[in-house]
């Protein structure tokens, strides 16, 4: 058995993320490439220019009391400016989500009272919505650079030192508490919520994970998570610039040719992707696309192992699982291949598990009726402490303390932790129906109905099961399908001679065709949309 406690000794925050990039970029990577897209590439030395010069810019629009500000961007040279720009500024930065509808998105904007929103006249036209809000174009700013501004500029990010730089911008006034940026949860399940995330809680997490996986500057990432995805803002985004990596950075994960020339180009080692993002690389790219990438980490959802084996036998690298949340920074586990390992760490990974609880990071898994610790490989709450928990929901602390208790998350997944320590993800809550009085997992009934009508997990949905109130038992469980390629009936009985319980089969009445399963914009079934559809499908028939 793997002992955590033996193997790790506690990680601590150590660095403000934005005083590390300023140093980075002024003295290790001055003269290295450090961001690149298929339009641009800068240099440290030449990137902290820029960044500067547009804080100046940014200064010029926003009133000095104006904390949180919008950014509507894709990733690219110009979005990683802006981001480290607002940074530098001291300013909250919001990356909103442009693949959410304008009605979700000016409930964001309204929550966490956006005054100004920064984007690209290219990216409006692609969103086609009017925000709630006063819009800047990036565009426009460039008539406003005067000499000073490049001149104090040039100063602050190749003369002078790092510590009159510090006291200039104000960096030094920094308390690691501070709110450093507010990241909104998917919506899956309803509204998404604005989670506060300090400098603590982003510098802590990278920290755990850059040293569990031995990154160092040699490592280049490619960077197509949208930066309003945890995953893209943590990863992609800050890890780069606060560790000295370099970054090739994309505007969508779903353009595969773009992406395959920035392989080609910069020659990426490290990338992360939802299995969603994979299944298109796997289809379209070659072998040699990827002959640079040592490390694939997948999360979000989880990746099958026919997905797995693909990648292996196709481009040579096996991808790992990882787990996280938008409110823990959000990396919680993961795998660690050989190519990575690190600090006397020898287990492989584990296929289906979502890896090894991080450094620093202390999990407990917990009896979801009694609230007692769960044995080993016993299903259970998953709850979480560690610096990367989140300072709290933007403006809504009812909510807060209802997930946060003595300064445990608790994440609302259903985990198993084998006696490795490898934690094995059971399913969301919000996926189980309560039945009477049993949990029916509803990712269970999935697999088992994907099977019968052959469906692969790596393909679009075709299925989906959701569960609606119900007076006698409780809950129902309805399945919604685009097509079948048998009967209501034939899956019934296929799913008993699956030795699946009784209480969990599907009635016959209780399969609604419809014409798409609803889908997020990160590829994970949008959970909210999908309910609603099958209590208007019940309540209809």
């Amino acid at each position: 058995m793997i002992n955590a406690d033996a193997a790790y000794t506690e990680l601590k925050f150590d660095e403000i993320p934005v005083r590390s990039v300023v140093r980075q970029w002024k003295t290790k990577s001055a003269n290295k490439l450090v961001i690149a897209d298929l339009n641009s590439e800068l240099k440290g030395s030449d990137a902290l220019l820029r960044a500067l010069v547009l804080r100046r810019l940014f200064r010029k629009v926003l009133s000095p009391n104006e904390k949180n500000v919008g950014l509507l961007l894709p990733p690219c040279v110009p979005s990683v400016l802006a981001n480290a720009a607002l940074t530098l500024d001291k300013r909250v930065v919001v990356n909103l989500n442009y693949t959410v509808s304008p009605e979700v998105m000016n409930k964001c904007i309204t929550k966490v009272q956006i005054k100004h929103l920064f984007t690209s006249r290219k990216m409006m036209e692609k969103v086609d919505y009017q925000p709630n809000c006063e819009v800047v174009y990036l565009e426009d700013l460039k008539e406003k650079v005067t000499l000073a501004d490049k001149l104090i500029s040039f100063m602050q990010a190749k003369i002078l030192p790092i510590s009159t730089v510090y006291r200039q911008l104000g960096l030094n006034d920094i308390d690691p508490e501070d709110v450093m940026a507010i990241l909104f949860t998917s919506g899956s399940t309803g509204m998404p919520r604005g989670v506060m995330l300090t400098h603590r809680n982003i510098g802590s997490n990278i920290k755990c994970y850059s040293d569990f996986f031995n990154f160092d500057q040699s490592e280049g990432w490619l960077g197509a998570l949208p930066f309003f995805h945890s995953f893209g803002f943590t990863g992609p985004l800050w890890s780069v610039l606060t560790r000295g990596m370099a970054g090739y950075y994309h505007v969508s994960p779903l353009e595969y040719r773009p992406i395959q020339r920035l392989c080609r180009k910069y020659k990426p080692t490290v990338f992360l992707g939802t299995p969603t993002f994979l299944r298109t690389y796997a289809r379209r790219m070659e072998r040699e696309d990827l002959a640079s990438v040592k490390l694939v980490v997948t999360g979000g959802e989880r990746c099958p192992l026919e997905l797995m084996d693909e990648y292996e036998n196709k481009f040579g690298i096996r991808p790992t699982q990882g787990y996280g949340i938008t409110e823990t920074s959000p990396v919680i586990s993961a795998n660690i291949p050989p190519s990575h390992h690190t600090r006397g760490w020898e287990p492989m990974p584990k296929d289906e598990s979502v890896g090894f609880p991080m450094p620093g990071i202390k999990v407990k898994v917990l009896n979801v009726e009694t609230g007692e610790p769960c044995k080993t490989d016993e299903v259970g709450m998953l709850w979480v402490t560690g610096e990367n928990i989140m300072k709290g929901y933007y403006d809504e602390p009812e909510k807060t303390a209802a997930v946060i208790k003595d300064g445990w998350y608790c994440t609302g997944d259903l985990v198993r932790q084998d006696s490795d320590g490898f934690l094995f993800i059971a399913g969301r809550l919000s996926r189980f129906a309560k039945i009477g009085g049993e949990m029916v997992p509803h990712e269970g009934l999935e697999e088992g109905i994907n099977l019968i009508i052959g469906h692969k997990a790596e393909e679009e949905p075709k299925i989906c099961v959701t569960s609606v109130p119900d007076e006698k038992k409780g809950e129902r469980i309805i399945v919604l399908y685009t097509e079948l390629s048998v009967t209501p009936e034939e899956i019934s009985v296929k799913l008993k001679e699956q030795k699946y319980p009784n209480l969990w089969i599907p009635a016959n009445d209780s399969y609604f065709q419809i014409d798409a399963i609803p889908l997020l914009g990160t590829g994970k079934l949008d959970l909210f949309a999908i309910r609603q559809i099958a209590q208007d499908c019940v309540q209809k028939n």
